[in-house]
């Protein structure tokens, strides 16, 4: 049985990658006012974070049902299984999306994976996925190995600035006038496929520092990481923190990401994250 994989956007695996491991990518998208752009496809990320300066907040928007279902009766000539691995059902209906669609079309079977995450942390599923399915694995056993992972996957993401997500509607203005007063760096992660506070941190410097202790925390077992650094158009410090941190955990390998259109609305420039799995 053939297995093919596909994503969303919001993985932010390169498009060379993608096409070496045969993964079939769903966009998002990004509304200004009447204007809609696919990521990765109709806006780069660089493109968007100097739209944003000069315009209003874009909003973001899911996959049409109708994408999803011509994608998979495109793929239903060729395999007889998909696995649609997605962002977190609790912050998209890109999942839901494609379960809907798996059930409208026939001759192929669909297996949609909640990711319960983001970004490059969700990418590693779906690298992992493809990777196997490229090996000849069956679904089941792609699937099993999905799960496992789930039990080692960690993500924190720390926002510079606080006004996206007030003005996204995740931040009241009283909390977001404070919290800029007082330099207060929330460092966040999923938690019941939601992002929520993990814990308030008062400057930049010390929510990467925490970032990094928890981290450690997970890889002083011995065991191999390996490990993503995802910025906010902020390449020349991701590069210098994934060159420090390379030298610090022997035992992870890093790589490097961002946080591209669609979640980079609701986080802003300056965003960092970093997000680990055991191999």
């Amino acid at each position: 049985m053939k297995t093919a994989v596909v994503t969303d956007s919001t993985a932010y695996i390169p498009k060379e990658l993608r096409e070496q491991l045969n993964i079939h990518m769903i966009p998002l998208s990004v509304n200004f006012g009447n204007e809609t752009y696919k990521e990765e496809i109709e806006i780069q990320t660089d493109d968007f974070y100097e739209e944003v300066k000069t315009k209003e907040l874009p909003t973001t928007s899911q996959p049409a049902i109708g994408e999803f279902v011509t994608l998979f009766e495109q793929l239903a000539k060729d395999y007889d299984t998909v696995i649609s691995i997605h962002l977190s059902s609790g912050i998209s209906g890109t999942f839901q999306g494609a379960v809907s669609a798996g059930e409208m079309v026939e001759g192929i079977d669909v297996h949609a994976f909640d990711s319960e995450i983001s970004c490059m942390v969700q990418g590693f599923y779906v690298i992992e996925a493809a990777e196997m399915a490229k090996a000849g694995k069956s679904y089941k056993e792609i699937l099993a190995r999905l799960e496992e992972m789930k039990q080692s996957i960690r993500a924190y993401f720390m926002v510079d600035d606080l006004s996206h997500l007030q003005r996204g509607g995740r931040l009241s203005s009283a909390q977001a006038i404070i919290g800029s007063l007082l330099q207060v760096k929330p460092l966040l992660h999923f938690e019941n496929k939601l992002i929520v506070p993990f814990e308030k941190i008062r400057t930049r410097k010390r929510a990467m520092k925490r970032m990094v202790e928890l981290l450690e925390e997970d890889a002083k077992s011995g065991a191999e990481y390996k490990a993503v650094i995802i910025h906010a158009k902020r390449e020349d410090e991701a590069n210098e923190w994934k060159a420090e941190l390379e030298a610090k955990l022997p035992n992870v390998e890093f790589f490097l990401s961002y946080f591209g259109p669609v979640i980079g609305t609701h986080l802003g420039e300056g965003s960092m994250g970093l997000g680990w799995v055991k191999k």
